[in-house]
Formats: C-alpha cells, structure tokens, sequence
C-alpha cells in the first residue's frame, strides 16, 4: 500500500524522518516515522563518541537538499525487529522530474550519485529472487548497475581522491563567551538540525569546509511557550500553544540551510539535553544522540542567543505575527545595533488584534482595561498626553507635576518602568540623592510632555500612582533614559505576561545594557561615601558664629529644600555642605497651621503654597542677621534677581514690617510692592481702604490698641535673651488646665502609659516629658530630636520652660490630652528693656523682675501683638499705688530703678504719650537717684 508524507529531516544518505501532510491536533506533536531506504547503506554521521564515517555528511546533504519538506511516496518493503524495536525499509518516491514522466526513486537517486551502495547478504540471480521476491529483486539488479555506473565515473563514495577531513564538534564552545566574540559580527552558514520549541534550535554552523560547530541557539527577540519533552509523546510538560509553535517552526526551518549571527552568551539555563522532537517509531537510538541528532552531555548545556536568518526572513518575527511566541524586553539591547524590537512589536501587536494564538483572549480581562470577558471599561487615565510644569522630586525615580491649565492640582508620578536605588547602606543611599539631584537640576521647574504608561493600582499601605514616561526639550530628550544610561537607575524586571510598561522599554534596556558596560553609577565598584553634613541652625550660638563671614561675602548659591511657610525655608549650601533656616528679612508673612490642632492665620495657606513655588529651585541668599532659634535672616533671590520676599508682598501674601525693612537695601522695594498690592486689592489687601488707618496701623503694628486687661500668672523666666512665658488665668482656662493636670498625672502612674520599644520623638511631635526639678509629666513639643545623643530640646506648652531631656523621660502624648490648647503664652515687657545680662546690673534686673512677678497673680494689658508675642504692661493689684496711679506698672518700676531702659524700637512706643511720659519720668527719676549716690 502506498503512503503519502511530508519529508521532515533526513539523518543520513538512507535515512529520513517523516510527518503527515495534515497539521496535528491543537496541542498535540506530528506523528512521526522513521524510514531507512531498503536495499541501500549510506555512510553513518558521527556523534560525541564517534566520528563521521567517510562522506557521511554529504551523503545526508545530498538527500536533506532533495528530500525535506517535499511530499513523498513509500510502500514498506520489510521490516525488522530487535532490542524491542521495529524499523521499517521501504521504496520511496518523488515527484517525477518532468510532465508525463515516472515518480523518481529515491534509492535509484542516491545510488546513482554514489552517495550509497547496495546492502550485502541478499545474493544475486535465483538466490536474491528467493529471498527478495521477483519484483524487489530485479530492482536490486537495476540498483547494482546503477551503482556500478557510479563506479565507473567516480562519484561519491566511488571518488579517486578521499573526502577531505573534517573536524566537527558535537558539544557547545568551551568558552561560549570567546566564541561569540570571535564570530559576532560574521554572518555564519548553518544547517537547522532540531527545534526544541518555537525559538530554541540545535544548529551545526558550517565555521569553513574543514570546521563545524554545533550549538544550542536561541532566537533573539522572542520566546515561545514550551514544547513537551519528546518523550512517548507525552504532552503533559507542554505549555499553551508550545507544540504549536514547534511545528511551526520545524516546517520552516528543520535542516533548512540559514545564515546566523551570534549575539550573546548568557550562563547556562539548565536545560536538559537537547532534542528535535518524539521518537519515531522504530528509531535505534545511539548512545549519545536523541532522534539521531547528537545532544550535549551535560544537562546544563550553555545557549547562545542569536538571529537565525532564513532566506524569507526572521523566524522570530514570523512566530510574534502567528501569536506563537511574545516579545522579550531584555533582548532590546543586544538587538539595537541589528533594527532592535521594533519589528517584533509591530507583529506581536497585529497578532494581538487578530486574537492568534496566545492572545487568542486577549483584551477580556482587567489588565487590559476591562473585567473578566466582559467589555466594560475601567476608568484609567492610561494614554493620556499633556504638558506640566514639574514642581517637586521626591526621590530617584518619582516626581509632582501641575499639568498645564489645572489651576494647582498637583500629580505625583512615578517613571514607568524605572527603579531608583533602594536601601539604607551608603551606598545606596549616596547614588539614590545622586539621581534625585540630577531629576532637579534637569526638570525642576520646566516644561515637560507627561505621557501615561500604565496606572499602578493600590496595593497595601501605597497609593495608586500614574506610571509616565516624560521628555523635556526641544530634542525631546527621555529623562528616564538619561538616568539609567548614566548609571542612577535600574530598569524595572516587568513580568513576562505584564504589559504595563514603558512606550520606550527598549531604550530603556540599552541604556541600561550601556551604563552596566561602562560601569557607570551603581553599575561601578568604586568606593562613595555620604557627605558630612551640618546644622549651621542647630543653636543660636553656632548661628551667630557663621554670620559674619558669610555676610561679608556677599551672596551665596543655594536649594531650596522644605518650604516651612510664606516667609521661612530650609536651604542647603552645597558649597558649604550646610544647611540653614532661612527667614526672609523685611516681612512677616500669615502663619500655617503646622498640625489638626492649630489653626492658619488667613492667608497663611495661600501664602505658603506661593513660597512652595520655589521649592528645589537654585537660589541665592544673602545673609542680614541672626534670630533667638538659630534662624538666619536675610533676603532670597531666584532666578537671577527676583527677590521672593517682594513678590510675596507684591501678591498680598506678606505684609511688610517696616522697623526691619527700613534697615534693608531694599527697603523701598518691599514698601512699593505693598502699595501696589493694597492698590490691587489682593488676598491680604482685600478689604482694605484708604480710611481704613486703624487696620492699617494695626498691621503696621505701630497703633495703640483698646485697653484688654488680662489675671495673668508668669509661668517662667528665660534669662537669656530675657523673656518669659504666662498664663491667662480666666475661669474656664484655670479650670481645664487643673482637670487636666490632674488626669495627666493618674494616666502616667498607670503601666499602659509606658512608651513603646524603640519611641523615638520626632520634631514637632507633642510628647509628655518628667520635667527634671520636680519629676512630674507635663505636655511638651519638641523643638529639635537627636536619635543619635537620644535626646531631645522641650518646650513645656503649658508653663513656657524649655529644657533638654533624654528620650528615657518622654513618652507620647495620648489622644485624649491634646485637645485643650497650650496655656502658656510668650511674652515681653511693653515699651522697655532689661539691662543686659552681661552689664553689672544684669543680674539685679533678673532678679527684680523674679521679684516683682514670683507666684503672683498680677495683671496684664496687652499693648501690642508681634505675631504669637503678647507685648505686655504688667500691674501688681495689690501696689497700693496702682490705685492711684493707671499707669503704675512693673515696666515703670523697673524703668525708675535704672534696671530697664525704654526701647526706642518699638513702634507704638508715640501711640501710648501718656505712658511714654511716666516712663521718661521715672528714666529721669533714676538718673537723678544715680547723680545723689555718685555725689
């Protein structure tokens, strides 16, 4: 009976596995047969144990150039069975070699171009008609003389001179890497010899006539799923559409002749032993070869990536258009200089349309933009295009952005596809400021394109975040790409059936690829450590001890690096390698609620939200003076000479405080652009009028204010610069803070009050500290926290007293104490000023002043307001000259002993005449008192 198939390979001049001509079932691998060509032996190929028998090789080129991929026809002549196998001999048959003619024998082909000769023990004459039949008998006569014919004119085998020697490998290089890079920029002839799966091949390349190699190549650019094993056709370790993409790929390019370029060698995947594919029925298998193919010995057999280029084209990109193999990223950047992935993507993406093969359910589930088979939509702004102004760097790879014409929303983004430097060692921590630095100075304030990749959904404690890919410039230069090539970032390991990623993922990877050759930022060994950094705000003390020298130098480059409020920031020097607190001189500026509790000034939002426009922008900054915190004073300017406390005053953000302005060069400035600001009307300015002199004066804090006298208590005393602290002793206040006081302390005496492991106080945070000179727990914020001295600076809320303790004596403030307001209120003596404390009546003057005010309940009229600064008259109602006299006053007092001075600074000072005079009086008191003793 005669049998039509499809000639898959041939294994030798006699040899040949075949398929049928149908396609196989989804899923399952082609059947196949071995056939050995009967009445005729052709030279065996050699393998890892053995070498080629003489013209072995070109025996099988003979029959794989006139036999593979072509329909065939066999009858099977015999068959014969041993070791537990069976192999069947048959007549084999091709098309006819023209119109009208016969079907060629195969046998009679190979015979006649002496790439065999007849099989041995079947006799001649009446003996091989015996044994053979009639019918197969006289073929092997017509065979003999064919191959006596070939005898004659020296063909094939029959050649006068002996085939050349060829030396052929059988394993993988010794050192794949060396032979890559012999090889690779060569386009190498090569013979297919077995597909694992869609993009894996065994591959004899054809080095030079005496030289072949074989090697396991994988295709650049692809990867199809897993083909089974090959093994009793066991399908079970097959992936989706892996046998599919086997065959695809077998029918193209088994035993075709090709050119191959190699790429790269990575380390060895582990693989096992390489085979073409299930076992033919009736296949003898040598010791070393699978399907007659020879296989490495070693199951961790190395790979070489390359391109196998057949005459019609890339194989890989065929297998993306058929939806039988995806895209892979990493291959980008070994790619690049041979067109990169964009051909790939462009297949894989019309597969995607048509729903081939693997994307067969593609575009029915969430991650692409609607749920489970359904077509509903989920909302995602993924695609989305539009120009911002970038106004933040957060870190190494994430930044805030106002889009263009949104008012003042502000987006935080993440660069999609990038992951900055991670961790907490130096290391890390040094290259993850690097790449944050390189972000500022490149996009912080600019206009950039923004387009979104992907939306990164919520997950645990993160929030949903925009993922972007953002260029800037008119080159359209790709910040991402610039970060990772010069070493700052990492390319994000997406997984392989993620498709949310960057549009531009393959620059991306050559950049990487780029910075990990030239060993660029943290693809370097180097050594880097984190600059020392200093606190020149730390104290008041290390401030001052700073100021002169920078003052005299005139300006001094800066970035911003936190925005406190309207008027106050935190700069770092990078040439100083110092950071300061810097207030803007000349103006005061709303104040910010700074937590729930506290309430903005109005304007206050507004007025920070302002200044935060200067956030990470170089700046310059002069310096003036020095505040009691450690604050520097001084002016700020950006973007060559805009001086931001003027255009805060000129947008009726700040108002100007005229004593300190009038000392300022620009003094004149900030008074014109408040001027222009209340001509305007605008945000502060907005209900003034020219009548309105009250509120003007108020603002200007240089007017009397109506007579509100307060009970007061002086909590405590700050000798140095003088001050201190009081409490408003109206009902309800005196009244609350007794209930809480007293709640405080049964709270601490409970175990539950107990601080956590590891409590460490943070600055700003409200505490409960044991106060050192009597051991009790009071309500404290804390100024300045030390982790590493594990001590913190307090200021006790409630009495004003300040002190430094170690975080042993602090412990979080509970919930349920918060709620009542801080009790004690910073004050200062209206109209007068203590000697100094360094002057011989200093301490006489402290001491006084203790004296007059020590566990008394005195009196209080606020004759002024400096922000939260109460300026303050303070009366003894039990003076018996307080009844006479309304103007009797402690400040008075301590003016006609000669232990204060007026302060002319004051600006009210002409509003109170009356108050003014007494004081003159009692200044003249004490000079003539001073005059008697001298005398």
């Amino acid at each position: 009976m005669t049998t039509r198939a499809i000639v898959k390979s041939a294994l030798s001049g006699d040899t040949v596995i075949i398929r049928p001509k149908e396609a196989p079932a989804k899923g399952q691998p082609a059947k196949e047969k071995l056939l050995h060509l009967a009445g005729i032996q052709s030279p065996r190929l050699g393998s890892t144990t053995r070498e080629d028998e003489p013209f072995a090789f070109s025996a099988r080129e003979y029959l794989r150039a006139l036999l593979v991929g072509k329909e065939v026809a066999y009858n099977v002549t015999h068959s014969v069975s041993g070791s537990g196998q069976e192999r069947e001999f048959v007549s084999l048959f091709i098309a006819p070699a023209g119109p009208g003619q016969s079907p060629q024998d195969v046998a009679t082909l190979v015979v006649s171009n002496g790439w065999a000769k007849l099989r041995d023990g079947m006799g001649e004459g009446e003996e091989a008609v015996r044994r053979l039949g009639a019918e197969e008998a006289k073929k092997r006569e017509q065979l003999r003389a064919v191959e006596d014919q070939a005898k004659s004119e020296g063909k094939g085998l029959w050649a006068d001179q002996p085939e050349s020697q060829r030396t052929v490998s059988f394993q993988m290089p010794s050192d794949p890497h060396a032979f890559v890079a012999e090889h690779k920029d060569n386009d190498i002839d090569a013979i297919v010899e077995g597909v694992r799966d869609g993009t894996q091949l065994r591959v004899r390349l054809l080095l030079d006539e005496g030289n072949h190699q074989f090697i396991n190549l994988v295709l650049a650019g692809a990867k199809a799923p897993r083909a089974s094993s090959g093994r009793d056709n066991d399908t079970s370790s097959a992936e989706p559409w892996g046998e599919e993409a086997k065959f695809f790929t077998e029918v193209r390019m088994l035993q075709r002749s090709i050119k191959v370029r190699l790429l790269s060698a990575p380390v060895s995947l582990g693989a096992i032993p390489f085979q073409s594919g299930p076992t033919p029925a009736g296949a003898a298998k040598p010791a070393n070869e699978t399907n007659g193919l020879p296989a490495p010995t070693s199951a961790g057999a190395s790979i070489i990536i390359g391109i196998a280029k057949h005459p019609n084209g890339n194989i890989a990109e065929f297998l993306c258009g058929a939806g039988l193999a995806k895209v892979i990223d990493w291959h980008a950047g070994i790619l690049a200089p041979h067109g990169g992935l964009d051909r790939f993507r462009a297949a894989e993406k019309s597969a995607k349309d048509k729903k081939l093969g693997l994307w067969e359910s593609y575009g029915t589930s969430k991650s692409n933009g609607t749920t489970n088979g359904t077509s509903t939509p989920v909302s995602t702004t993924k695609g989305n295009e539009f120009d911002a102004t970038v106004v933040r760097i957060w870190g190494s790879d994430q930044l805030s952005v106002i889009p263009k014409g949104d008012g003042q929303k502000e987006r935080r983004l993440q660069l999609a596809s990038v992951r900055g430097p991670r961790g907490t060692d130096p290391k890390s921590t040094y290259w993850a400021n690097e790449a944050k630095e390189f972000l500022r100075k490149r996009l912080i304030g600019k206009t950039v394109h923004v387009h979104i990749d992907y939306v990164k959904p919520r997950e645990g404690e993160y929030e949903e975040r925009e993922c972007v890919t953002i260029t800037y410039g008119n080159a359209n230069n790709n910040i991402a790409e610039q970060l990772i090539e010069k070493g700052l970032a990492t390319v994000l390991r997406h997984k392989r059936d993620d498709e949310d990623r960057s549009m531009e993922l393959d620059k991306l990877i050559v950049a990487e690829q780029t910075a990990v050759a030239d060993t660029k930022g943290i693809h370097s060994a180097k050594e880097v450590s984190l600059p020392r950094i200093v606190d020149a705000s730390e104290s008041a003390s290390r401030a001052s001890s700073y100021l002169t020298q920078w003052k005299r130098q005139g300006r001094h480059p800066a970035v911003v690096d936190f925005v406190s409020a309207g008027s106050r920031f935190k700069l770092f020097m990078p040439k100083e390698n110092t950071k300061v607190t810097f207030v803007l001189a000349g103006i005061r500026a709303p104040r910010t609620a700074r937590n729930a509790s506290e309430k903005s000034e109005p304007y206050g939002p507004e007025s920070l939200r302002f200044a935060s426009k200067y956030m990470q922008r170089d700046v310059e900054i002069a310096f003036d003076s020095t505040d009691k915190s450690g604050g520097f004073i001084g002016a700020m300017y950006a973007g060559g000479n805009t001086n931001v406390a003027v255009e805060l005053v000129r947008e009726g953000l700040a108002t100007v405080h005229q004593y300190s302005a009038d000392s300022l060069p620009f003094g004149r400035e900030l008074s014109a652009a408040e001027e222009e600001a209340k001509a305007a009307k605008k945000n502060i300015w907005s209900t003034y009028t020219e009548e309105d002199t009250t509120t003007t004066k108020v603002v200007d804090e240089s007017g009397a204010l109506a007579p509100d006298y307060l009970d007061v208590y002086v909590s405590s005393v700050k000798e140095d610069p003088f001050s201190f602290s009081v409490q408003i002793l109206d009902k309800d206040s005196v009244a609350s803070l007794e209930k809480l006081m007293s709640d405080f302390s049964l709270h601490h005496k409970q175990p539950t009050s107990n601080s956590p492991a590891g409590f460490s106080p943070k600055t700003g945070d409200l505490v409960s500290a044991k106060f050192s000179e009597d051991n009790q727990w009071y309500r404290a914020k804390v100024k300045k926290a030390s982790a590493l001295k594990k001590e913190a600076q307090l200021y006790f809320i409630d009495y004003g007293n300040e002190e430094t303790l170690p975080f042993s004596r602090i412990r979080p403030l509970d919930s349920k104490f918060k709620g009542l307001p801080g009790q004690a209120k910073e004050a200062r003596l209206s109209f007068v000023k203590l000697v100094p404390r360094s002057s011989e009546y200093g301490s006489d003057a402290l001491r006084r002043f203790n004296y007059f005010t020590e566990n008394r309940k005195l009196v209080a009229n606020i004759d002024q307001k400096e922000g939260n600064l109460l300026h303050l008259r303070l009366i003894d109602p039990s003076d018996p000259n307080a009844a006479d006299d309304p103007l009797a006053c402690i400040n008075a007092d301590l003016v006609r002993e000669g232990l204060a001075t007026i302060d002319k600074s004051v600006r009210y000072l002409n509003a109170y005449p009356q108050v003014k005079r007494k004081l003159e009086d009692g200044m003249l008191s004490s000079l003539f008192h001073l005059q008697l003793e001298s005398d």
